[in-house]
């Protein structure tokens, strides 16, 4: 099979082909006597497979996992993608609950609700958030800590982490910092509108992005069940 063939059914140029080759994300590719590569049908699924995977998954973590199943590493790239799986359910969590907040007029409650302050590691683990997104974001001035008088250490008020809750929102949606300091400007003026539709945008790319992952998985079953001469994906994996 040449690899123009597979280029046209895949609608990618034959340099990708060779990209991922070069990269190590199918078997090795023999030589026909004219120095043409000879592919296989199995190559075409690894690249089929490839294809299919990018969108939900992105290329790097495609690096990661497509060598893992040329090696016969099957249910250890099984797992690198299952975290995946586990990362946008929780992105999907805090989005809602983001939406929740903007959607809510109380004052919020986060932990113990008779807490007046949380320390930076637990608005971190609160939000998900690292401790130097947190610390960037008030050196942007998008939240504003008060100091303990006597520690200097950071306090956070409920009303600050609902903020990083906005932030990380408004970011899934490829927003800059001067973008997202003129939305949460709008949210102390308890302009909230564009600042919900932000959430709900979010929301939907998270939903799409479930979609294409598992269309992604679809064809790494296939790829699987390919290689140990199946039909169908297999109820156990040799490795």
């Amino acid at each position: 099979m040449r690899g123009a063939e597979i280029a046209q059914k895949l609608n990618i140029s034959t340099s990708a082909l060779r990209h991922y080759e070069k990269w190590g994300l199918l078997p090795p590719v023999e030589r026909q006597e004219n120095g043409y590569r000879k592919y296989t049908s199995l190559h075409e699924t690894y690249f089929c497979c490839i294809r299919s995977l990018i969108p939900g998954f992105g290329v790097e973590l495609v690096k990661q996992v497509l060598p893992l199943i040329v090696a016969g590493e099957f249910t250890k790239a099984t797992w690198f993608i299952n975290r995946q799986q586990v990362q946008i359910a929780a992105e999907k969590e805090e989005t809602e609950q983001t939406l929740a907040l903007l959607n809510s007029a109380a004052t919020p409650h986060f932990g113990d609700h008779d807490k007046k302050y949380f320390s930076i590691g637990e608005v971190a683990k609160l939000t998900h958030a690292s401790l130097s997104a947190i610390r960037h974001w008030e050196h942007e001035g998008l939240i504003r800590p008060r100091r303990d008088a006597e520690s200097n250490f950071r306090q956070f008020e409920a009303e600050e982490i609902k903020r990083i809750f906005i932030i990380r929102t408004i970011q899934r949606n490829d927003y800059s910092l001067d973008s997202i300091r003129n939305v949460l400007a709008e949210v102390d003026l308890n302009q909230l509108e564009k600042t919900k539709k932000l959430a709900q945008d979010a929301l939907a790319q998270i939903d799409a992005k479930l979609l294409k992952q598992f269309l992604g998985i679809a064809a790494l079953a296939e790829l699987i069940a390919h290689i140990q001469g199946l039909d169908t994906f297999p109820d156990t994996l040799t490795k």
